[in-house]
């Protein structure tokens, strides 16, 4: 049973990590990478997974903060801000994004739903075809529970994103170890 669940996931994550194109994950590089800061916003397992986005990007020394942290500083023009909500309907990033183009920062959806609230307010989308309470013709169906399969793409997402970038930058991965905390 172990081996067949644990194979479904590996096949699952697999086919939706391949089913976004090259140039889509190429100008969501050149987004992050001219943006002087990025923002991450999501909610529940969702944040989750953008948190680690969050911190796999400062491991490559880029200036990322998660939006509600004591430490956040102020959105300002030529800043990013990353929203990550598969249907595009979750009212705290709709609200975030709003608020952060209205303050001149460029905003990016990771979602499902191409017609949803947050996908009208971004400049760009990196569309991920899961499955969502829309029931888009096109989504990837999942064996697994509730939307985990957009969670997991978004950490497997995040890490594909930050090896290429780093191989992009020629950054030596095995310095990458001054940006880890250290205070553990």
């Amino acid at each position: 049973m172990y081996r067949k669940t644990a194979q479904l996931v590996l096949d699952e994550c697999s086919r939706v990590l391949l089913s976004v194109d090259e140039d889509t994950t190429q100008e969501f590089i050149r987004r992050i990478l001219s943006a002087n800061r990025i923002f991450f916003v999501g909610v529940g397992r969702v944040f989750l997974s953008l948190e680690a986005m969050a911190k796999r990007f400062s491991h490559l020394g880029l200036d990322t903060h998660v939006v509600g942290e004591i430490t956040e500083p102020a959105i300002r023009p030529g800043d990013l801000l990353i929203a990550g909500s598969g249907s595009g309907e979750s009212l705290f990033p709709c609200a975030i994004a709003k608020k952060a183009k209205s303050l001149g920062a460029q905003v990016v959806l990771i979602g499902s739903n191409r017609e949803s609230t947050l996908a009208k307010i971004a400049d760009f989308m990196v569309r991920v075809p899961t499955n969502t309470k829309a029931k888009a013709p096109d989504e990837i169906a999942s064996e697994q529970i509730m939307t985990s399969l957009f969670e997991q793409f978004l950490l497997l997402y995040g890490d594909t994103v930050a090896k290429m970038i780093a191989e992009k930058n020629k950054i030596d991965i095995d310095t990458l170890w001054e940006y880890h905390a250290n205070l553990e």
